[in-house]
């Protein structure tokens, strides 16, 4: 009789989280930045037809790195749950905090699971309030765990390294213009040396406080992001 080959629970667990690891270094970095009016995020992301970046909800947004298809079926099931619950319920009762905990609640249930491999995806879950000490960011990762993100947050890719030079260089209180330059900049110091990221390669997205409008997510052009960009 064959004797089943065992591998420890700890073991087993490191293999996972070092799986999903290398599967979402491989892509380039998304930042995400509280500037004076709300949250914006930037991606570098060539494509104009695969999102990183996208709206759940009237003040909630939501950016992510990794296998497309894995993200993007959360996003949906996000979008779903969202529309359900304001539906059921009112409007106000969609937050990103729930938003956040339904992600974690998948996420690491599909990580612990040994029938399949984790998803190589992380997340934020992003929603804006009336005020600045209102705004909730959230970073999910492959297993589940929640950060509450202050100021600023980068995920996937060389994370550390741009993390690093947000942390040297964000203060309080940016303008959008001055946010949009900031992240880009940080984004090409993904590298040993630093490189310039074209605005054509940027998908931007805001969550604006000052819009009129109960939905306050809005991509930005390429001609807006350019404007921002010094070097452009």
């Amino acid at each position: 009789m064959t004797q089943a080959f065992y591998v420890s629970p700890e073991q087993l667990m490191k293999d996972r989280a070092d799986f999903a690891r290398k599967g979402i270094s491989r892509g380039r970095s998304v930042a995400v930045i509280q500037y004076a009016d709300g949250i914006v995020f930037v991606a570098e992301n060539a494509s104009k037809a695969l999102h990183k970046i996208s709206e759940i909800y009237d003040r909630i947004g939501f950016a992510a790195v990794g296998r497309y298809n894995e993200f993007e079926n959360l996003r949906i099931a996000g979008v779903r749950l969202a529309d359900l619950r304001g539906y059921s319920y009112d409007r106000r009762d969609v937050t990103g905090r729930a938003l956040a905990n339904a992600y974690a609640q998948t996420l690491g249930t599909i990580f612990s699971a040994g029938g399949e491999k984790p998803y190589e995806v992380e997340l934020f879950v992003a929603e804006v309030g009336d005020t600045a000490d209102r705004d909730q960011i959230y970073r999910l990762t492959y297993d589940g765990s929640v950060a509450d993100i202050q100021g600023f947050g980068v995920m996937g890719g060389q994370s550390e390294l741009v993390e690093t030079y947000l942390g040297e260089h964000y203060t309080q209180g940016l303008d959008l213009e001055a946010a949009i330059a900031l992240a880009a900049l940080a984004l090409g110091h993904d590298l040993t040396a630093p490189r310039s990221v074209d605005s054509t390669d940027l998908e931007v997205a805001v969550l604006d406080r000052t819009r009129p409008l109960p939905r306050k997510f809005k991509r930005l052009s390429d001609e807006t992001v350019s404007s921002a960009l010094p070097h452009q």
